[in-house]
């Protein structure tokens, strides 16, 4: 049977669980089909449609962790279309949920991407903050690679803002971090891109020798790489470039004649085919290896292909070397103008070495008043970026420190608040214990009252069935004194009667007849006695004796502690035999609550008791002549309440009557 019950109750209450895991597994369906499509679609944008309306799904299915993934897809959807805008919209949103899962890689992945967002923007504080923050928790996190590549996003930022040092530290600690790892394309990508870095930063420390160990190994790493032509041509044209600043231009030449034996390819990059263009036909000019002629045409060729691409740095660049010919051919005007565009270019591009550069150049190429105009603005701009490079590596260097302060504070304040969470856990407990004690204590003292009260109902029924055995022997002995009076004196009698009048009935005469009227009193005194004892038997001298001596000894007992005088008075016509036990035993105790409440408040000198039996329901009345009280304003007592409860027990009703100075009565009606 039980066995039913439980399968019916496992069975209803699995039914509504099932229909619910249905309904959630057809909402992740349809979260996954348009996530798939918006994977596959090849218009930009379907995908973002698609993505939006995988969001709205999960946001309806009120799972934070389906709403993540949805929103990281249409964060990669955006990041693919580098629409800065709406990723770092995203991206925020992103880092609130990740926050709230405690998702670290996702949190990590999102201010990593932040960070490109805001490099993007030139924001290069908040760059290089979200860079620095992604770093420390991939760290955390034991993801060497995420963690290298953190490393070099930061480096990259220091050396775009000239600080050569910082630059360096962050790329030798990411290429340490990019060993430990697999060789894969990727790697030997980052590989190579680290150590370039550290050679360029190095050329610009002016650490030539250094500049070219790493470009050198930067190559060994390109040569793993499939199509590494990109790769060779930048490492080969910057180690050029720093032979140009040694002076070694036949090493420079070198370099260059190889890399434009495949002029297909460098034409192939057509930015960098006119940068480097330019830098050979400057090396040709330092080297005297060419005539001028034909420089110049290399130096045209190369403006006119980096003008039409209007892309400023080829320009720049070129028009540096074209300006720094042709003032060495002394060509002024063709001079003051390239020096010009790429002043102008730099302005406009705030590419400060491009203008310091165009400024020492003025110098030389103008006459000798703008030439001192220009000379004390290099020297003011030169000064001035110098104390802004200063600055820069000291608000890099803080924006670490802030950031490892916000980090540890927001650790503190997790312990803080796991503290704050075992203390009130604590709390909690110790009150719930407090309760549990309290209320346990409670409870034994109720067990021990209802124990006390059992005990005394167990004594109150064992006193009563000791007074019942003491009517029941007392009924056998009357039975028995009956039986013998019967025996040896009525039927004793009955017998010499009936033998005296059997000897007298054959006599007729006078003395016979006198006797025979004896005889006949004899038998009438006989009848009168046989009559008396049928009374004595018919009626019960101990009915309901019991109870009511109980209560008589009750009433006798208290009333003589309690100096009060009493009348006792019981209704015959009630059978207490078949009475509850339970019923007399809740009237004792209620007697017996009275009387000491009468004691105690009623100042009362008499009380009178009654039992009364009318309708089959038995009324007892409890009247003393005491103070009274006003029923309406006083308050129950624990000795009322006890009445109340006792009544309410056996199915009665309790009415009181009392008012002050004119005694009270309690009348106790219970139904038999």
């Amino acid at each position: 049977m039980y066995q039913k019950i439980i399968f019916i109750l496992s069975f209803l209450f699995v039914l509504p669980l099932k229909a619910q895991n249905k309904t959630f597994n057809r909402q992740l369906d349809s979260i996954y089909y348009y996530q798939k499509l918006a994977k596959k679609s090849l218009n930009a944008e379907e995908k973002v449609v698609y993505a939006k309306y995988a969001i709205k799904l999960s946001q309806a299915t009120n799972q934070d962790s389906t709403i993540l993934n949805s929103k990281r897809l249409l964060a990669n959807i955006y990041l693919k279309e580098r629409d800065v805008n709406q990723l770092i919209n995203i991206n925020y949103e992103i880092l609130n949920l990740a926050n709230k899962l405690q998702d670290s890689t996702a949190f990590a992945h999102s201010t990593n991407v932040l960070g490109w967002c805001y490099e993007q923007k030139s924001q290069v504080d908040s760059s290089y903050y979200y860079y620095y923050s992604s770093y420390k928790i991939f760290k955390a996190l034991n993801k060497e690679k995420n963690e290298a590549i953190g490393l070099l996003n930061m480096s990259n930022i220091q050396f775009s803002q000239r600080d050569y040092i910082g630059c360096e530290q962050n790329a030798v600690a990411s290429i340490k971090l990019f060993q430990k790892l697999p060789e894969t394309e990727e790697i030997l990508d980052l590989l190579w891109a680290s150590h370039n870095l550290i050679a360029i930063a190095s050329d610009e420390l002016e650490l030539y020798d250094k500049a070219i160990e790493y470009h050198a190994k930067a190559l060994t790493f390109s040569d793993k790489i499939k199509d590494n032509f990109l790769y060779t041509l930048y490492s080969n044209s910057n180690i050029a470039l720093i032979y140009k600043e040694l002076n070694q231009y036949d090493k420079a030449l070198e370099i260059y004649e190889n890399l434009f034996r495949n002029k297909e390819f460098l034409i192939q990059d057509p930015n960098n085919y006119a940068l480097i263009l330019g830098d050979f036909a400057y090396v040709k000019h330092l080297s005297k290896d060419d005539k001028s002629e034909s420089i110049a045409s290399m130096f045209n060729e190369a403006y006119k292909m980096s003008d039409s691409l209007q892309d400023p740095y080829s320009i720049m660049s070129v028009s540096l070397n074209a300006s720094e010919f042709y003032k060495d051919i002394e060509n002024k005007d063709s001079a003051v103008f390239f020096v010009n565009r790429a002043y102008n270019l730099a302005r406009e591009t705030h590419t400060n070495d491009v203008i310091l550069k165009s400024l020492m150049l003025k110098s030389k190429i103008e006459d000798e008043a703008k030439a001192k105009t220009y000379l004390n603005e290099y020297v003011h701009l030169s000064d001035s970026l110098q104390n802004k490079e200063r600055a820069i590596r000291n608000k890099f260097a803080r924006i670490e420190f802030e950031t490892d302060q916000i980090v540890e504070r927001s650790k503190q304040i997790a312990k803080e608040r796991m503290w704050l969470l075992i203390l009130s856990i604590g709390l909690i407990v110790t009150l719930l214990l407090l309760y549990i004690i309290i209320t346990q204590r409670t409870r034994n003292k109720e067990l021990k009252f209802n124990q006390q009260q059992q005990e005394t109902n167990e004594e109150i029924y064992n006193l009563m069935l000791s007074q019942q055995d003491k009517i029941d022997e007392a009924r056998v002995i009357e039975k028995k004194r009956i039986s013998e009076e019967l025996h040896d004196g009525i039927l004793g009698r009955l017998f010499g009667t009936r033998l005296s009048l059997d000897s007298l009935n054959m006599s007729s005469n006078e003395e016979a007849v006198d006797a025979r009227g004896k005889y006949i009193d004899e038998l009438k005194s006989i009848e009168e006695d046989i009559r008396k004892v049928s009374h004595e038997l018919n009626t019960d001298f101990v009915s309901g004796s019991s109870f009511t001596s109980i209560i008589k000894t009750l009433v006798e007992t208290q009333t003589t502690a309690y100096q009060l005088k009493y009348v006792l008075r019981n209704d015959d016509n009630i059978d207490w035999d078949s009475v509850s036990n339970k019923t007399k035993i809740h009237f004792y105790r209620i007697i017996q609550e009275s009387l000491q409440n009468i004691y105690k408040h009623a100042n009362a000198t008499e009380v009178n008791i009654s039992f009364k039996l009318k309708n089959s329901v038995i009324c007892l009345s409890i009247l003393d002549n005491g103070s009274g009280f006003d029923v309406n304003k006083a308050r129950k007592g624990i000795g009322l309440k006890n009445i109340n409860s006792r009544v309410n027990e056996i199915n009665g009703e309790l009415e009181i009557e009392s008012n002050n100075d004119s005694g009270t009565e309690l009348i106790i009606k219970a139904p038999i």
